[in-house]
């Protein structure tokens, strides 16, 4: 008992001493105030003339006409341009955007750990200053930008997803059913990309896995989806009293369930069991609208393309024609949504191509062509700060995202130029952003002399 308990004070004071390496990396930057800007806080549609912000440490101190900069504060003159709130991503895979699918299978765990930290600082220097990663193992990465090591946007962490058995997370190669229970699981489980369940008792296992394993909210596998080969868009994925046992084990960590799907069928049995958000949905029809609103749940809906250059090309020719027939219904869902007042999200879900990853923005613009600018905005800081917040005691951030107001994270994005008026500035970061700040860090600074 004795050589226990030392052993276990010397884990406890290694894990302290971490914690303080890591506090010390991440300690408060200097105050920064910016003068002279026009402020679109997220929620209005109409910019606040003539502003000064203080941020102090992590968060907005103050916002007035006039506020006199403290000593050693970095005073940046916004001379009449836009400050707002950083970008969220509401459906974003850190560990999936930056090779094609063939080269991740392929590739072993730490390597794709580091491809995916280069990655996730283009991605904050996207302005995407937040993201939602919806399914694969990003914890170290997570980590990594907390920690300091690494600059990136915050990550609210899925995990791992959890699917059937031939269900859109099951990756597993064409030879590898009939599985014999003695096996070790294959590569992409034991390294908590993804988790196969079947059965009431193994979904509760893996469920509360993922939420071990530190996921902020659950993300299952609701239905058929495009880059799995073995599960059509028709197939509804888990029986109810299955997806019931998600559902009730994310509500007892206080927590909610992000379901993938696209049928009308899939979604209203996982919205009747306890899901909260609609990851596609690209079938939805009005009466699942109607539900959706009434059940006060999440639509987070992806402004795909196709037939242009931003088209997604996929390695499979199931997985082209599955895409091709998800973005045919996306005109419909929008009208149906927009009629119900559907709690509506925006996320990319830009997967194994790095040059569309960097369109990251683009897509964002993209809204354009169903809602005004301020409702893409709106949709993409504020909205979407609200939707994260649904994981309530499992948020790892502490504090208000997605709006420029006193007491809220410093992620900022100063804009040269009006994105209320033209929606196409955030489409080119690097021309447009002139200063990018994450929670009052500035890494990106084009006024510095």
């Amino acid at each position: 008992m004795k050589i226990l308990h030392v052993f276990g004070l010397t884990i406890s004071l290694i894990h302290l001493s971490l914690a303080s390496a890591i506090a010390q990396q991440a300690e408060s930057p200097q105050a920064v105030v910016f003068t002279n800007s026009r402020i679109f806080d997220g929620e209005t549609d109409k910019l606040a003339e003539g502003m000064t912000v203080l941020v102090n440490g992590s968060k907005i101190s103050r916002i007035g006409k006039s506020i006199a900069a403290p000593e050693g504060a970095v005073v940046i003159d916004a001379k009449g341009m836009v400050l707002m709130p950083g970008l969220i991503d509401a459906h974003w895979h850190t560990m999936f955007n930056h090779m094609p699918i063939s080269q991740i299978l392929a590739s072993d765990f730490s390597f794709q750990g580091i491809a995916a930290a280069k990655a996730a600082e283009k991605t904050l220097m996207r302005g995407f200053t937040t993201i939602r990663d919806v399914g694969g193992n990003c914890f170290g990465v997570k980590r990594g930008i907390d920690a300091g090591l690494f600059n990136g946007p915050r990550i609210y962490p899925c995990g791992p997803y959890i699917g059937q058995t031939s269900g859109h997370g099951d990756f597993r190669g064409a030879n590898a059913v009939p599985a014999n229970y003695g096996d070790a699981l294959e590569y992409e489980q034991r390294i908590g990309h993804t988790l196969i369940a079947d059965g009431v008792p193994e979904v509760i296992k893996r469920t509360r896995e993922a939420l071990r394993m530190g996921a902020s909210q659950v993300k299952a596998m609701a239905g058929g989806g495009v880059s799995s080969l073995y599960d059509p868009l028709d197939v509804t994925e888990y029986t109810f009293e299955e997806a019931k046992a998600v559902c009730d084990v994310a509500t007892t960590w206080n927590t909610y369930v992000a379901i993938h799907a696209n049928t009308d069928a899939a979604i209203r049995m996982w919205i009747e069991a306890g899901a909260k958000s609609v990851e596609h949905g690209f079938f939805i029809t009005e009466e699942t609208a109607k539900l959706m609103a009434e059940k006060d749940v999440w639509w987070s809906m992806q402004a795909m393309s196709v037939g242009d250059e931003d088209a997604f090309v996929f390695e499979s020719s199931i997985s082209t024609r599955k895409y091709a027939d998800c973005v045919a219904g996306l005109e419909k869902v929008i009208a149906f949504t927009k009629k119900h007042k559907v709690k509506t999200a925006f996320g990319t879900d830009l997967l194994f191509d790095p040059e569309l990853a960097a369109k990251q923005g683009k897509f964002l613009s993209k809204l354009q062509k169903w809602y005004t600018p301020f409702e893409a905005l709106k949709m993409a800081t504020h909205d979407n700060a609200e939707l994260l917040k649904l994981c309530g005691p499992r948020d790892p951030y502490v504090g208000e995202l997605g709006v420029v107001k006193e007491g809220a994270f410093a992620d900022l994005i100063l804009v040269d130029g009006n994105p209320l008026e033209d929606l196409d500035l955030v489409a080119n970061p690097e021309k447009n952003f002139m200063v990018i700040m994450k929670d009052g860090k500035i890494y990106k600074n084009k006024l510095a002399k």
